[in-house]
């Protein structure tokens, strides 16, 4: 599962890595707001690259809304939960098969937010990519999908995958982990030539080979009626229990 992201970049780091390397830019710009965190169930901004647009970044709700549920997203959102969906079965799925067909796409993230079940007790951990340039989290790429409600709204949601060992030992009640694929692969996973077969082997295997950590950080992140969004909730609160 993943409920929780985080994306911390200003825009112009964005830019610096995503235009320099693959020639990406904002479709809008200006709109661009970065965060510590987002709780997936307010079904608020995330930011893609989909395959009817690989050349921009564009804005997105998260929590896809199907063709057949477009007349009311609202209901459909009270009644479904389409923040994430299981990589093993979107080409079965109705709510997904179509999307998994030819609207896939990346959805950019530099940390993410998982249960740590201890003693009954769910702990919130921040799970992110240290880098040289980024020790406290680089950007990645989870593998989603997207639908459209018009020429303009983008809706969508992040793939999940059975977890590896590290986080099977974060995520130690269901096992489960976002799909963050492998930088080698992301013209593979909008390449509209694939096919399901195709697809499902990219997806059992392409995963990233690089190393995550993950730290708890304040259990406030469950609080409701309080601004999460800040900078101390990605800071470890116990430095002795790292994965």
């Amino acid at each position: 599962m993943c409920y929780g992201k985080a994306l911390t970049k200003s825009e112009d780091e964005l830019k610096e890595q995503l235009n320099n390397r693959y020639g990406i830019n904002f479709a809008v710009p200006s709109a661009y707001k970065p965060y510590y965190h987002l709780n997936g169930f307010t079904h608020g901004t995330i930011y893609i690259i989909p395959m009817d647009d690989p050349e921009h970044i564009c804005a997105a709700s998260w929590g896809m809304i199907p063709d057949w549920a477009a007349h009311d997203p609202e209901t459909f959102w009270r009644k479904s939960n389409t923040l994430n969906a299981r990589s093993e079965t979107i080409f079965e799925k109705p709510t997904f098969k179509n999307s998994a067909d030819d609207k896939r796409c990346l959805i950019l993230a530099d940390g993410f937010y998982e249960p740590h079940h201890e003693n009954g007790v769910a702990l919130p951990y921040f799970c992110y990519q240290p880098s040289k340039t980024y020790p406290k989290g680089d950007l990645f790429m989870f593998a989603g999908l997207y639908n459209k409600l018009d020429t303009e709204l983008y809706t969508a949601t992040i793939l999940t995958t059975e977890a590896n060992p590290f986080f099977a030992e974060v995520h130690n009640k269901k096992k489960r982990m976002p799909l963050v694929l492998a930088d080698d692969l992301f013209e593979d996973w909008l390449d509209a030539g694939l096919n399901s077969q195709t697809l499902l082997e990219l997806m059992d295997f392409g995963f990233t080979n690089k190393a995550f950590k993950a730290h708890p950080v304040s259990r406030d992140l469950y609080k409701k009626g309080i601004d999460t969004n800040q900078p101390y909730i990605t800071e470890a609160v116990d430095k002795g229990t790292l994965f």
